[in-house]
């Protein structure tokens, strides 16, 4: 098979000199154009969809808007400009020259940070490629394909770096990123959230605000990495994940407007009326808030942790804003808080601080994604209605680390079983929850209408209008 690579790839990476790295990409291309006819967004083939397809790193080049189908949709590899003189900034190898090349000693620890990121992109494509047969309005179909196209261009991005760096080892990861699937029981993906189903909109608009969000934290550190090309790869595609955030974010806040604009019409906060009347109850809204807040808390790791440390001593994976921070950066006799269990309490105690990486990262997460929940209470404040919606505690629901040996209440509290079995249903979402939100799922194909239960944007993708036809079915 023969690619055009500066037609069907685009890149800066001298793709078309590279025989070796050629070679690999003709056989797996094909193979990842199978994974997106079976496991892409159900139903699209035909589509003219409007998006945003990066061409260059280039500010006129990464953000090119036009109708595309989607199996035709141009997955490049791009990193972002290389610095002069970079160094490793922090770790054992501190000031030392980035490395172009992988360190021999570091190369399987390296591999499983690559692979692991790159196991997360195709996993979230498989979990939502039911969505667009009910998508709210032909806007929010076309970000959700957006989306979906650029977990793809991630993923290439990733496989770029196994194979032209890891050889054998490399290809065979590569080929493995297509094998798996989320939620399969014998070959499921690796981390755990990307394995939960993603059954509705609501679903959608909250995995793209809290997990996506991970997505940020976790690439800003790879992107601090001592190994050049993985750090310019994440620094690029972090240009990318800002836009699957803003679709989060937008569209829950779209819901809770929607909510407030019935509840002021029919003037109560009764959660029956609210759904005899077409929207998702502010309750169930802030039981979905708290299932994918716990969720993506377990996407950080354990909270004590010696892989972590060796990654960080190392120079493979820095801290979220590494060098803004002001200290030695190899954390030499530092410490941290860390939270566990005595007597039936949470109570806060110092580890050193290299082992304490992952939770360093969740803190820093927990304020960012807190400062976006202020945002939805802003529209509720607005619509004068006296709610508030909040993040649970971060041992809330947790599966992993010593915090999944216990039951924690949304505010902090160590709970019996009898007490969290009583409470379950009004702390996460029930089946009936998930019926009812399901219930109102219904495809709409107008352009320029929106379903009941979300308000439309204040403005449109791209300079266009909030009724611009955004996808184009064949």
């Amino acid at each position: 098979m023969t690619i055009d690579y500066s037609e069907k790839i685009p890149n800066n990476v001298g793709l078309a000199e590279n025989r070796t790295l050629q070679r690999a990409l003709e056989q797996w291309q094909p193979e990842f154009q199978s994974w997106w006819a079976d496991m892409g967004p159900e139903g699209s083939k035909g589509f003219d969809v409007y998006l945003r397809t990066a061409v260059s790193v280039d500010p006129k080049g990464w953000a090119h808007f036009d109708y595309v189908k989607m199996p035709d949709y141009r997955w490049g590899i791009f990193l972002a400009p290389a610095e002069p003189e970079r160094k490793v900034n922090f770790g054992a190898h501190q000031g030392e020259a980035a490395w172009q090349e992988v360190p021999g000693e570091y190369r399987s620890n390296l591999r499983r940070l690559i692979v692991t990121q790159g196991d997360t992109e195709p996993a979230s494509v498989e979990q939502q490629r039911h969505l667009g047969l009910t998508a709210p309005s032909l806007y929010d179909l076309r970000n959700l394909f957006q989306v979906n196209v650029e977990e793809g261009r991630h993923l290439w991005a990733m496989v770029y770096l196994l194979q032209a760096y890891f050889g054998r080892d490399g290809r065979e990861e590569a080929e493995a990123l297509l094998e798996r699937r989320s939620g399969d029981a014998d070959n499921p993906r690796i981390l755990g959230a990307f394995n939960e189903k993603t059954p509705d909109w609501l679903s959608f608009f909250m995995f793209t605000y809290f997990t996506d969000r991970d997505g940020k934290y976790q690439l800003a550190s790879l992107a601090e990495s001592g190994f050049d090309p993985l750090a310019r790869t994440c620094r690029f595609m972090l240009t990318e994940e800002a836009h699957h955030m803003f679709v989060g974010e937008s569209g829950v806040g779209r819901v809770i407007q929607r909510t407030c604009e019935v509840m002021n019409q029919l003037k109560t906060d009764d959660p029956a009326k609210i759904r005899a009347a077409g929207v998702i109850d502010l309750p169930t809204i802030q039981r979905y808030l708290n299932f994918h807040f716990s969720v993506t808390m377990d996407l950080f790791g354990a909270d004590v942790s010696s892989n972590a440390a060796t990654f960080y001593t190392t120079g493979l994976k820095g801290r979220f804003d590494e060098t803004k921070i002001g200290d030695d950066h190899k954390l030499v006799g530092a410490t941290y808080p860390v939270l566990e269990v005595r007597d039936g309490r949470l109570v806060s105690v110092e580890v050193p601080a290299l082992n304490a990486l992952n939770e360093k990262l969740r803190d820093d997460y927990i304020r960012d994604a807190t400062a976006g929940v202020e945002r939805w209470n802003r529209i509720i404040e607005k619509a004068g209605i006296p709610v508030r919606l909040s993040v649970p505690h971060k041992a809330f629901h947790r599966k992993i680390g010593p915090l999944a040996a216990v039951h924690v209440d949304p505010t902090g509290n160590v709970v019996d079983d009898a007490t969290w079995a009583r409470n379950e249903r009004a702390w996460l979402p029930s089946a009936e929850d998930r019926a009812f939100v399901s219930s109102l799922m219904g495809r709409v194909t107008e352009p320029g209408r929106f379903a009941g239960w979300i308000a439309p944007p204040a403005r449109g993708i791209n300079n266009q209008s909030v009724d611009f036809e955004y996808v184009r079915f064949g």
